[in-house]
């Protein structure tokens, strides 16, 4: 009889080490873990399968798709100005391409079921498993710590009897991490009346303490960033050097109140310091080669995008015909766009580009390449209809 294999989606944290003996014992499989690479600190990568041997694991897999993360994912972000209530998305964009990892590795190995360690009040639940089912309807999904409704109190003493490593206390948070950005919630943070401590964050210096000023250059190719004060990088390099920057600069801490799928409300605390840089050049880029028209409408398909990015469905039909619309748009989103960065604070100081809509001559005072008197037949008939419903309003009063 053939092995009963499950294919466990492994950070190595409590939930999903819990998960790991839980399909042994309780759903009677042999579980191969996964862990998929997309920018974790390196320690913690290879802490995760020390854990996943120590813990009895059938077999462990580190898949590094690092620069797939950044091509086909960060940089389609990136050309759709991809947000979701103020924070650039950097969790949820991870998830479709390792839930898509854990399909292919399960079906490589003939594998019954697919797992993961979420919990039934957050978002990766919905991530993952709509992912898996487009691909991959014929697999079981098994999401232990949901399905068995465990708490947190119950899981730590599962944890124990089981020989299962318990958080410190010193990682009382909650911690997600890629190449995008850093997530920081749980605990004391839950209450949305506690001010975030400075121990949160570790990509980020505090802004009080950035007190010189730094220039940055970035250039972008057909909407896709290329390269920071004129060297050329390799993508994930590239996101990298953006994020130090950012970081030393205390660039992109975010606190919000999220409105997750489900509709409850979470207090969310994120680092994104490249992320924030190359949104904003890239917007100021498109305002200065796209027309008002395109801007317009763009605004509402990044809108769209970043809604459809956050609620999991990167499958959807909808957002591969965005892509097609944002591609055309990003023809001539090429250029360069300078920062200035201060005390946990960005401006966009400048920006350039062989696209560029802008005429110095015609817009300037001191020109007259624009003859101001043509203009005095269109002034008087602008906001006809208003004119002609205040007179009706007038006349019928």
């Amino acid at each position: 009889m053939p092995e009963r294999i499950a294919v466990l989606a492994y950070s190595g944290g409590l939930d999903t080490s819990c998960c790991l003996k839980l399909l042994e014992e309780r759903y009677g499989y042999k579980v191969v873990t996964l862990c998929v690479d997309v920018g974790q600190p390196e320690e913690e990568i290879k802490e995760c399968e020390e854990k996943a041997r120590r813990y009895g694991v059938y077999d462990h897999y580190t898949l590094d798709a690092k620069e797939e993360f950044v091509k086909e994912y960060i940089f389609r972000a990136i050309r759709a100005n991809a947000m979701y209530e103020g924070y650039p998305l950097s969790t949820a964009l991870a998830r479709p391409l390792i839930a898509t990892k854990l399909v292919q590795l399960a079906e490589e190995l003939g594998a019954e079921a697919v797992a993961h360690g979420c919990t039934g009040k957050g978002n990766d639940q919905f991530r993952f498993e709509a992912i898996i089912r487009a691909k991959a309807p014929h697999l079981r999904i098994i999401a232990p710590i949901r399905d068995l409704n465990l708490t947190r109190r119950e899981e730590i003493e599962y944890a124990k009897k089981h020989g299962i490593e318990i958080p410190s206390e010193s990682k009382k948070y909650s911690i997600d991490e890629n190449l995008w950005g850093r997530s920081i919630e749980g605990g004391p943070l839950e209450d949305p009346a506690f001010e975030p401590p400075e121990e949160i964050y570790s990509w980020t210096r505090n802004p009080k303490e950035c007190t010189e000023e730094e220039y940055v250059e970035i250039e972008f190719e057909k909407g896709i960033p290329v390269r920071i004060n004129g060297r050329e990088m390799d993508p994930v390099e590239l996101i990298r050097e953006c994020n130090r920057i950012g970081g030393r600069n205390g660039i992109g801490r975010i606190d919000i109140i999220e409105d997750r799928i489900i509709g409850l409300k979470s207090r969310e605390n994120y680092e994104c310091p490249g992320a924030v840089m190359l949104i904003t050049t890239h917007k100021a880029l498109e305002q200065l080669v796209l027309t008002r028209e395109e801007l317009k409408f763009k605004e509402i398909v990044d809108a769209t995008y970043g809604d459809l990015v956050y609620r999991g469905l990167w499958h959807e039909p909808l957002r591969e015909g965005l892509d097609g619309f944002i591609e055309k748009t990003q023809e001539r989103v090429c250029g360069k766009v300078t920062l200035k960065l201060y005390g946990g604070s960005l401006w966009v100081v400048g920006r350039e580009s062989p696209y560029a809509l802008y005429s110095k001559d015609l817009v300037s005072f001191e020109e007259k390449e624009m003859d101001q008197r043509e203009i005095t037949g269109m002034v008087k008939y602008y906001g006809l209809q208003a004119a002609l419903y205040q007179s009706i309003k007038r006349r019928l009063q």
